[in-house]
């Protein structure tokens, strides 16, 4: 594990103008007993920022490579990664499909027409529907449909997969970005970050373990419980390993996942979400999104009550974006606010 991996060898598409900053939140940690930092990928810059943009550089960049004039991809109704592929594939001069799941059921008009649904529609994307959530492989096929239409038309299509049966390429982004976290601070002592497909908790996870780091790598689950999202992780740590030619042994034993803040599920608030995502705001003048970064927070909050992140540790927590969303969910977060 100590070799570092060469990543200039996989094509990489240049969405990031730079590394994104290190704050400190002076506030919340006289509050919370702790030196807490944000890493703003928030900030990632193209199309409303967030962690998507540098998963999509090496997506992008082997699409590129191989001719590829069309994305296609699918996500919830205000999936993060969608409007962000979106707005790639238009700073690279490429057409994209976007195909929406039903991944949380019993939401309102604006869940369907605001945040990120509206920037998608202004980028120019194309529209697919898919009914289940829980159905990667099958949200596979469909994209796969869509592109043997689109090379009858002589369109020359690249699909991001949701299944775990491809090389994640996207979690190339975040080695990317741990070995960056890394430089720009080499003595913290825990990094907490959401996990969801695994990408970016599995890069960061990879990235800080080849800078030869020991701190902990802390992921908050945001659709799938503690078991699950060990097995997903699982996989996705040995996958990665493999496309880096590195052992996976020493990233499996580090795995570390916590899901105190994930109930009522995906996509749905808590009170627990709720309060941590108005505290980072009436506290530090920081928005977060309910999907990801507030049950980051959240989780973040849990470790400190518990005494699994001490007093006076420096932490940093992962910003990852997704703020348009926000607006999708602007009637469960304006019901009990004055």
């Amino acid at each position: 594990m100590a070799r570092k991996d060469n990543l200039d060898r996989f094509p990489r598409a240049q969405l990031m103008s730079g590394p994104t900053p290190l704050e400190r939140l002076d506030r919340l940690s006289a509050e919370l007993g702790i030196d807490l930092w944000l890493k703003r990928d928030d900030l990632t810059g193209l199309g409303f920022g967030g962690n998507k943009t540098r998963q999509l550089e090496f997506y992008l960049g082997d699409a590129l490579q191989q001719g590829a004039d069309t994305i296609l991809i699918t996500g919830a109704v205000q999936s993060n990664f969608v409007r962000s592929a979106a707005a790639a594939a238009a700073k690279l001069g490429m057409q994209s499909v976007l195909q929406l799941e039903e991944r949380v059921p019993d939401m309102g008009e604006a869940y369907y027409s605001s945040g990120n649904v509206l920037l998608a529609k202004i980028l120019g994307a194309e529209h697919m529907s898919y009914p289940e959530g829980e159905d990667e492989t099958g949200a596979d096929a469909a994209l796969h449909a869509r592109a043997e239409e689109l090379k009858s038309q002589g369109r020359t299509p690249y699909v991001i997969h949701l299944g775990l049966d491809h090389p994640p390429l996207g979690a190339l982004g975040y080695v990317v970005a741990g070995q960056e976290l890394c430089h720009q601070m080499s003595d913290f002592d825990a990094v907490i970050v959401p996990s969801g497909s695994g990408a970016t908790h599995g890069g960061l996870l990879t990235g800080v373990a080849l800078e030869e780091s020991d701190s902990s790598v802390f992921g908050v689950c945001v659709r799938r419980d503690r078991e699950q999202q060990t097995a997903r992780m699982t996989t996705v740590l040995q996958k990665l390993a493999d496309l880096l030619g590195i052992d996976a042994e020493p990233l499996l034993n580090r795995i570390n996942v916590l899901d105190k803040a994930l109930p009522p599920g995906y996509g749905k608030l808590s009170e627990m979400t709720r309060a941590a995502l108005e505290k980072m705001a009436r506290t530090e003048g920081i928005f977060l999104d309910p999907v990801y970064s507030a049950k980051t927070f959240a989780g973040l909050l849990h470790l400190v009550n518990t005494g699994e992140i001490q007093p006076g540790q420096k932490v940093v927590m992962l910003h990852t974006g997704g703020l348009p969303a926000l607006f999708g969910y602007q009637n469960e977060l304006a019901s009990d606010l004055p």
